[in-house]
């Protein structure tokens, strides 16, 4: 091999190695951050409760050698899995969270759309500051954001008082503690995840095709449901997983504006942690919760590729 083609060949494994290294930097960040904690807890979820600390066994002792692993994951079990299947507490924080997830992101939806929209068809002067409106609730704590719908949802709270002093209604409103007050919560919390990535594909449109639409006899209602609605799917998509997703697991908000009456699994699992110290179960309600979430995205994903391939 001659210098030249020597050269070359260290250039070329030079740009290999660095793209191996560019490619790999994303895939090591998501093994630190979930298959490794994944891994952890579904160990603890393979344990049993015990009093000690931690509070669960099996421990691996390495010092023991090859018998002390053996021993291990002899002593691993599915019993905490099957705990889940014979009390109904779990079965419907699930379902009930479910609804609440769906329903939550549906308003959201709702809300979030016509938002997005607006914001897209501004001047381009303005849809920065329209923009930055949508975001100014996460320059404070999410925590003191909640806890203000407290105030304003409460018997003597400022929405109560807006009411009756209209004459609205003659007597305060039970909002607080209730179903309804959790759907405020979500809705007012999550807005801005739906909003933004629907407006992020919204600005992008051809207004072209609008025209075109409407030169062939669309009117405003029906060029907006075959043309701007069907493109924005991918936004409205990705709006409803960002939501969604929180939403289902969601503890802060359930426990501060729906009190006791609100059963959702994040609550539940709250309870396992640190009110009971189970946690093992409490770990099993994790892995489960989080297969809920992962079937959906999986789903999604391959129905993704499918109209990648077909538009090929």
């Amino acid at each position: 091999m001659d210098k030249l083609h020597f050269n070359r060949w260290c250039s070329f494994e030079g740009i290999s190695m660095k793209r191996f290294i560019l490619i790999s930097i994303p895939y090591l960040w998501l093994l630190a951050l979930f298959l490794v904690p994944f891994c952890i807890v579904f160990k603890i979820s393979l344990s049993d409760i015990a009093l000690s600390i931690p509070p669960y066994l099996p421990q691996l002792e390495l010092s023991t050698g090859w018998t002390g692993i053996k021993k291990f994951l002899n002593d691993l079990d599915f019993e905490n899995f099957k705990f889940l299947t014979t009390d109904k507490l779990y079965y419907k924080a699930y379902l009930s969270s479910l609804k609440i997830a769906l329903i939550a992101t549906f308003l959201t939806l709702l809300l979030g759309y016509p938002i997005a929209y607006a914001i897209a068809r501004t001047s381009q002067e303005w849809r920065p500051t329209f923009v930055m409106l949508v975001i100014l609730p996460f320059w404070t704590s999410f925590l003191i954001r909640v806890y203000a719908w407290i105030g304003i949802l409460g018997q003597e709270g400022y929405l109560n008082q807006a009411l009756m002093f209209t004459g609205i209604t003659s007597e305060p409103l039970t909002i607080l503690n209730t179903p309804v007050a959790v759907y405020i919560g979500v809705v007012y919390t999550y807005l801005p995840f739906m909003v933004l990535p629907i407006y992020a594909v919204l600005e992008k449109l051809d207004d072209s095709l609008l025209e075109a639409a409407e030169d062939l006899g669309c009117s405003h209602f029906t060029a907006f449901w075959l043309v701007t609605f069907p493109l924005s799917r991918g936004g409205v998509i990705a709006g409803c997983f960002l939501v969604f997703i929180p939403t289902l697991g969601e503890f802060v908000i359930p426990s501060l504006l729906g009190g006791s009456n609100t059963l959702m699994i994040g609550k539940v699992l709250w309870d396992e942690f640190f009110s009971n110290r189970d946690w093992p179960l409490a770990s099993a309600v994790a892995i489960v919760l989080l297969l809920i979430l992962i079937i959906p995205i999986v789903l999604f994903q391959r129905n993704e590729q499918k109209e990648r391939e077909a538009d090929r």
